[in-house]
């Protein structure tokens, strides 16, 4: 083996690697009480190339997991700090995360798919230039699987036995690996004795879930016995007489009907009481959360208003005549800022200890997109025209649905807005998004029969359009009084349009 050294590391490099070693008569290298050997094992000649650690950042405030939707860098690429590296979908919107170091980026630990990757999860290694990247050096927390990948499947066969029955989450079965079952996994393994040994978990943590279950059910159904456990159940039983209806009803099969209903087959009808999992993304979750912290802790308080808007369709129509297309929300936006504005003390938030007045008017709209709902900020509108906050919030919106997103366009806001009118919704009461002290819910345009007075004083019955305007309040910080105030206000301002000028 000194020999092999000596050949191929160049008997200069090797004089050099063993400082005190000494070549020994018929031996190519001497190692004096193995401390050659260990400085041979030390050198940077055989080590791998130190890795630059690159770790699941966090991208927003209330992130606690993420998942890697792509990555725009492959493994022996140059990063220049700045690029970016992949795409992560965080609790709010799908980020680009940027590279922070230059170098090579020369493993993904991490793959693409991958959910539910905690912070600070190391997710890639680079190297610095020059350095061989196919030889960078795995840390001991990254070698090894992570926890929220399947485990590896199993190369030791286990003998067939009768149907599952009850097992905990954890199934403790000697010489045999142990799986982690979901609820609904358990079921349909119970029912139709399958062994779940058969097939690698694809769930997170190694969780056998019930796509899986589903997955051995089908090869079942195809013919493929041999994989799965036989079910060990009694014959049916042999009526030594006429049966009578009810009985002829119940013995139709050749086994006895199952004690659960049966699960439902893809391709087949769903049977009664059989439902399916949908995962939940981390928007979905975060949503979650926050809706039931909000009407756990905060007390909501509710005022509605009934707005005349003929004066902004007016407005609208001339508008469009010089080629200027704003809508109803934007003018709603625009009268909530002037509102808010000569009311200040309705633009609060609310920490948890103090109410805290902000000076900027930062108006958060609601846009439904498919992973969930998600509230982009329109910033400093008393400062925009109704052009401009159209132009923002259409941009906004369009981002959102994108999942293009930025933290800062998204973080943050002194008051929230949604609008249900374009779903044909005549009212409703939204939960307020906190830290803020109140949201807006509005309606749509309704055509109602008004009584007013002509200029001679004589009444007449007319048609106008009408907008239910909610205002749902935080009432440890706006009380009654002062909502209603406020609505007050932005009923006389939404009515005026004009007035929207003049702030």
């Amino acid at each position: 083996m000194a020999a092999s050294l000596w050949l191929s590391c160049g008997g200069k490099g090797v004089a050099r690697l063993l400082l005190r070693g000494r070549p020994a008569p018929g031996v190519g290298v001497f190692f004096p009480g193995g401390g050659g050997w260990r400085r041979l094992r030390g050198t940077p000649e055989l080590l791998g190339t130190p890795g630059i650690k690159v770790l699941m950042p966090a991208l927003s405030p209330t992130m606690e997991e993420g998942n890697i939707v792509k990555w725009l860098k492959r493994e022996g690429e140059t990063v220049n700090a700045g690029d970016a590296l992949c795409e992560i979908e965080t609790d709010k919107a799908v980020i680009t995360m940027e590279s922070s170091d230059d170098g090579i980026l020369a493993k993904i630990l991490v793959e693409e798919g991958s959910k539910n990757v905690r912070l600070g999860a190391l997710i890639c290694l680079l190297v610095e230039e020059g350095q061989d990247w196919k030889q960078v050096e795995i840390p001991a927390d990254g070698s090894e699987p992570s926890p929220l990948a399947p485990p590896a499947p199993a190369l030791t066969s286990t003998p067939a036995g009768p149907s599952v029955s009850a097992p905990p989450k954890l199934e403790h079965h000697p010489g045999k690996l142990q799986v982690r079952l979901s609820p609904a996994a358990r079921n349909i393994l119970e029912t139709h004795g399958l062994d779940p040994s058969n097939i690698t978990p694809s769930g997170p943590r190694g969780i056998f879930t019930k796509e899986d279950a589903l997955k051995l059910l089908q090869e079942k159904q195809k013919g493929k016995p041999s994989e799965l456990k036989p079910v060990v159940s009694p014959a049916p039983p042999q009526p030594t007489a006429v049966p009578s209806a009810s009985q002829a009803t119940a013995v139709t099969s050749a086994s006895p009907r199952p004690a659960v209903p049966p699960v439902s087959t893809p391709g087949q009808p769903a049977a009664l009481g059989t439902f399916t999992e949908i995962p939940a993304s981390n928007i979905r979750r975060v949503i979650a959360k926050r809706l039931t912290e909000s009407k756990t802790t905060i007390p909501h308080a509710y005022a509605a208003a009934d707005c005349d808007i003929d004066a902004i369709l007016k407005l609208r129509r001339e508008l469009a005549k010089d080629d200027i297309k704003v809508s109803v929300n934007d003018f709603i936006i625009k009268a909530t800022a002037v509102t808010l504005k000569q009311m200040p003390d309705v633009n609060v938030t609310w920490d948890g200890e103090v109410c805290r007045q902000l000076q900027s008017i930062d108006i958060s709209i609601a846009v439904a997109t498919d992973r969930g709902l998600i509230t982009p900020i329109i910033k400093d509108v008393t400062a925009k025209g109704i052009k401009e906050i159209a132009a923002s919030a259409k941009t906004l919106a369009k981002k959102a649905r994108d999942g293009k997103l930025l933290p800062e366009e998204y973080q943050g806001g002194s008051f929230s807005i949604s609008n249900l009118g374009m779903f044909g919704i005549n009212d409703f009461t939204a939960v307020i998004n906190p830290p803020q002290a109140c949201i807006l819910a509005v309606g749509r345009a309704r055509p109602e029969l008004k009584i007013v007075e002509d200029e001679e004083g004589n009444e007449k019955l007319m048609q106008h359009q009408l907008m239910t305007v909610t205002l749902s309040s935080d009432g440890r910080v706006v009380d009654d009084e002062l909502a209603s105030k406020f609505l007050k206000t932005l009923k006389a301002n939404i009515e005026n349009p004009m007035r929207l000028a003049l702030c």
